[in-house]
């Protein structure tokens, strides 16, 4: 049986804080267009897809509410979910969620060919900040305006018209984690949506990194843990200068080789498409990676039992 989905990632450029919902939701629509025309029948949206990247600010009340989404479709994003259908094209998408009990998460969607809602996801690893830095022009303050993901790292089974596909979810800070995809690869995981709103300077202050070594380790994390855990992977940036603040693009489909078999060029609104064979999968997962055959987890308990850092002790000298 030929296990063959044709997959796009769709790169946004930049959403200015002025830009209205319309506006963006607009350039969504274009790129689904785009990708459904060139024959993709799933669509991969950044992390905070419908807004601009909003915790780079100091908001409350009014101001930080209307970014967040209470329902998911609602009348605001409802074309975007009606076109899909129409299409017959799922994707992946990420927004602030509100819940009706008050709590607020990064989160992500997958939403199949038609046009329900196979999983969600919300974001674990949360960079930044609850206070705001002295003196910086820009904040990364994810950790003051969402909670950390209380749904673990699952992964979803599709249905046949996405060659019943094991599917996963991470969001931007995510991929940096080998944690989030090895969960995900003890799953069975053959295909993994990632969205970014990455900064093109280190955003928690300093002059050490700059956008093209952001760049690189965005790519560098995906090519490894596809290749660790033998899945395919779609990692979809913001990017473009949003309000003055740089973000990176990069955008990638990597296959369970750690190969790049399609890259964006620009900054800019660009979609990419790419053949996912599944069964590439099999070699890594059968091989190298046969996780029954091969790992040892009696020997990993630090990784589930320490946060931080404890270093050996220091020898002093005779």
């Amino acid at each position: 049986m030929v296990r063959v989905l044709r997959a796009a990632a769709a790169q946004m450029g930049p959403t200015q804080k002025a830009d209205t919902r319309e506006h963006t939701l607009s350039r969504m629509l274009d790129m689904l267009e785009e990708a459904a025309g060139r024959g993709a029948s799933l669509v991969v949206f950044p992390e905070l897809a419908f807004t601009t990247f909003f915790p780079r600010w100091l908001l409350e009340g009014e101001a930080l509410d209307r970014y967040f989404e209470r329902s998911m479709p609602n009348p605001a994003v409802a074309k975007l979910f009606d076109r899909a259908r129409a299409l017959r094209v799922g994707f992946y998408v990420g927004y602030a969620e509100l819940t009706p009990d008050g709590r607020r998460y990064n989160c992500s969607i997958l939403v199949d060919r038609d046009g329900e809602i196979l999983g969600r996801y919300r974001k674990v690893h949360l960079p930044g900040s609850v206070e705001p830095r002295p003196g910086a022009r820009y904040q990364q303050l994810e950790k003051r305006y969402f909670e950390y993901g209380d749904l673990g790292f699952p992964a979803f089974r599709a249905g046949s018209s996405w060659a019943h596909a094991i599917m996963g979810m991470m969001i931007c800070n995510d991929r940096r984690w080998p944690e989030s995809w090895r969960v995900l690869g003890l799953q069975g995981v053959e295909l993994v949506c990632i969205g970014y709103n990455s900064a093109a300077y280190d955003p928690n202050g300093g002059t050490t990194e700059d956008g093209a070594l952001r760049t690189f380790h965005s790519t560098l994390v995906t090519q490894a843990n596809a290749y660790m855990n033998a899945t395919w992977a779609i990692s979809v940036a913001k990017a473009g200068e949003e309000d003055g603040s740089g973000l990176i693009g990069g955008s990638c489909i990597v296959d369970p080789n750690g190969r790049i078999v399609a890259q964006a060029q620009t900054l800019a609104d660009e979609v990419i498409v790419a053949d996912i064979d599944l069964d590439l999968c099999r070699q890594g997962k059968d091989k190298m990676f046969n996780f029954a055959a091969h790992r040892r987890p009696e020997q990993y308990r630090v990784i589930i039992e320490r946060a931080g850092v404890i270093e050996p002790a220091v020898l002093d000298a005779d």
